[in-house]
């Protein structure tokens, strides 16, 4: 149901990590109190949210207490159960909605339906045993191996060159359901993040030309310099998407272009996105402002970008040699610095990201890196790291 807060109400989050903190910081500024909850304490969004409330997701009693005590509640991240949005739903609006997370927090009924509403995507197989990966076509290998659910970041998911390594894989899975996807040798990869409110109204950034190093987020820039069709076909397939999901929130489609130039779509996700972090620093309004407005029924913002932009993450390797040199990085007056409070800089875990703006993506793209440099101490360097263009970079 439709839902007006105004700026002064209080918005809760479900989830607690890096992208509840940024949304919490760009709700407060529109002047909203944000409550979060969330099983950790000292979490990313609880340091700068009004009320932490510490509980798990499945203790629906707590789950009740905490919806009671707001005008309206979104998510931050898609490993929610049903069961606690359902719980939420019994009190106030969930946007983008339960029926969104259904769809999207399951790799199988995602690409289901996408495939079912004409989006082009790369060819899959429900996997449901080995017999199944016995009788996959040829036509799957090389392939990706998928776990349904649960994954993110790259987890749950392996590249098969063969029937014989499918088998293997999902001998060491979990040997629930899964899906096989045909492997795309991909020219670039791209990102649409787009907007839809509660009356319909939708907007979108441009495209993000972004670039993966073990399948995690590592650079993106936008603007991404794609072609005029390619560009102006992502944000329609995105504004479909949104229409056909009954969407009021941020989505971010990811895509592969393929090289003969059409676009296929990897995965969505239904909240701000990793990839969308350069719009705090490099936008009129940022992707957090816009799922603000749009979980609590206001006009949306206006997306223009104001400089080329790019933005790298900063995972936990780059604590592996000791604090990373952060005068030496700061000392480069044109970055822009975002940490989110986590203490444990464990190895593949974001810790947070750098942002430039420069006159051209190309030059944003190196400076940014080169910050990212500096802050490395000793002789650990990452060869994945270095560069931006649109060769294929694998998945």
């Amino acid at each position: 149901m439709k839902r007006t807060v105004l700026p002064g109400g209080t918005i809760g989050v479900l989830g607690s990590g890096q992208l509840g903190r940024m949304f919490a910081i760009a709700a407060r500024r529109l002047g909203y109190r944000v409550h979060v909850l969330s099983p950790d304490d000292d979490t990313p969004t609880g340091q700068v949210a009004d009320v932490e409330f510490q509980a798990s997701y499945g203790d629906l009693d707590a789950v009740g207490q905490f919806a009671r005590q707001v005008d309206v509640v979104t998510f931050e991240f898609e490993n929610v159960p049903a069961e606690t949005i359902e719980t939420v739903d019994k009190f106030v609006p969930v946007f983008p909605g339960g029926h969104v997370l259904h769809t999207t927090q399951h790799r199988l009924r995602e690409k289901t339906f996408l495939a079912q509403a004409g989006i082009p995507v790369t060819p899959f197989l429900a996997i449901h045993s080995a017999a199944e990966l016995e009788a996959a076509g040829d036509e799957f290998f090389p392939g990706v191996l998928k776990t349904a659910a649960w994954g993110y970041d790259g987890k749950g998911q392996a590249k098969v060159a063969s029937r014989t390594e499918a088998l293997s894989a999902w001998a060491q899975s979990n040997r629930e359901q899964a899906i096989l996807e045909k492997y795309v040798d991909f020219a670039a990869e791209l990102s649409i993040v787009a907007v839809r409110g509660q009356d319909g109204a939708m907007t979108s950034y441009g495209p993000i030309a972004n670039r993966h190093a073990n399948h995690i987020l590592d650079l993106s820039v936008a603007p991404g310099n794609f072609p005029s069709q390619v560009a102006a076909d992502a944000i329609e397939i995105a504004r479909t998407i949104l229409v056909a999901l009954d969407i009021a929130g941020v989505l971010c489609v990811e895509f592969f272009l393929t090289n003969d130039g059409s676009l296929l779509v990897n995965e969505l996700a239904p909240r701000p996105h990793n990839s969308g972090h350069l719009t705090v620093d490099a936008h009129v309004a940022c992707q957090f402002e816009q799922q603000a407005r749009a979980v609590c029924g206001l006009p949306l913002a206006c997306p223009t970008q104001l400089r080329p932009a790019a933005m790298v993450n900063l995972l936990g390797e780059i604590w592996q040699n000791g604090t990373p040199d952060w005068l030496g990085m700061l000392a480069m007056p044109d970055v822009k610095l975002h940490l989110y409070g986590k203490k444990n800089p464990l190895p593949g875990r974001k810790m947070g990201h750098l942002t430039v703006l420069a006159d051209t993506p190309e030059s944003a793209a190196e400076r940014v890196q080169a910050a990212r440099q500096r802050l490395r101490r000793g002789r650990w360097t990452n060869p994945e790291a270095t560069g931006f263009g649109l060769a294929p970079a694998g998945l």
